[in-house]
């Protein structure tokens, strides 16, 4: 019984490996997206275009430190920047967090199904 159970972990686990630069990506999406700041960033510019100078009006921390964080929202692909005269403004980029959603729906079905699968085994021991 031990086997099967250690095979059933096994299969579910390998349909949850993500491959190469798609993983990097992924990664770097995730990383962005933990800390609050970023989060509250990303959030703004959902809204419309920020310049760099009004984001870090709104945080008390350094414009050099707000400029860190979007540099790691947009090595992410969570935002783009462009250039208008002097300041650079920041916007969302959607489709990333569209694309992030969907994985994360996707690693949800297949817990939920595993959880499922797991409990058809164990109904299957206990009647056994």
């Amino acid at each position: 019984m031990n086997c099967i159970r250690i095979n059933f972990i096994q299969v579910i686990y390998n349909q949850m490996v993500v491959y190469g630069s798609e993983q990097e990506n992924v990664d770097r999406v995730f990383h962005a997206l933990a800390d609050a700041t970023r989060r509250d960033i990303l959030a703004r510019t959902l809204e419309g275009e920020r310049s760099i100078s009004a984001l870090a009006e709104l945080y008390p921390m350094s414009f050099a430190a707000v400029q860190k964080h979007v540099a790691v929202l947009e090595q992410a692909a969570l935002v783009t920047k462009r250039r208008l005269g002097r300041e650079r403004l920041v916007a969302a980029n959607a489709a990333t967090l569209r694309d992030a959603a969907q994985l994360l729906g996707r690693l949800e079905s297949a817990w939920r199904e595993r959880i499922d699968r797991f409990g058809t085994v164990l109904d299957e021991d206990a009647a056994g």
